[in-house]
């Protein structure tokens, strides 16, 4: 089984779309492990955005994601970041797949509702970042059977 990161960003909470991110991943087939609301530091933005460091458009990044509180949770399944991926859309909500939660909910790149992560090696590094005092929880869900061979 994968585990891959998701995050609701700001804009998606201030719109009340929540509930509709992790009941598409949920109806998807994913389980999740792990979920919280925070308020991410500044600190842990700055981790979490350690690549783009450098670049014009980092410190906008920061103050986004540090602007409102998030939901973080891990979602776990057979082929779990692609799917997640492909459930959000491209990261630029005109350019998403029609039926993706960007498509349907976003206009903008920066302000596309939500991150997910791309690589079983970034999943790890978030998930650490956002649930190292946390981990995820193993649990079997009877309808397993029925979503993975």
């Amino acid at each position: 089984m994968e585990r891959t990161l998701i995050l609701i960003k700001p804009d998606a909470m201030q719109r009340g779309l929540a509930g509709e991110v992790i009941s598409r991943l949920e109806r998807r087939g994913l389980k999740i492990v792990a979920i919280r609301m925070l308020k991410v530091s500044t600190p842990l933005a700055k981790k979490h955005y350690a690549e783009h460091e450098g670049k014009p458009f980092f410190k906008g990044l920061v103050e986004y994601i540090t602007s409102s509180p998030i939901i973080a949770a891990v979602f776990e399944g057979n082929g779990a970041i692609k799917g997640t991926r492909q459930t959000m859309g491209a990261t630029n909500p005109l350019e998403a797949a029609t039926g993706s939660i960007r498509a349907d909910f976003g206009l903008e790149k920066g302000r596309n509702l939500t991150h997910a992560s791309d690589s079983p090696a970034s999943a790890r590094r978030e998930i650490a970042l956002f649930f190292g005092d946390m981990p995820p929880t193993a649990w079997k869900r009877d309808t397993d059977a029925w979503v993975f061979e």
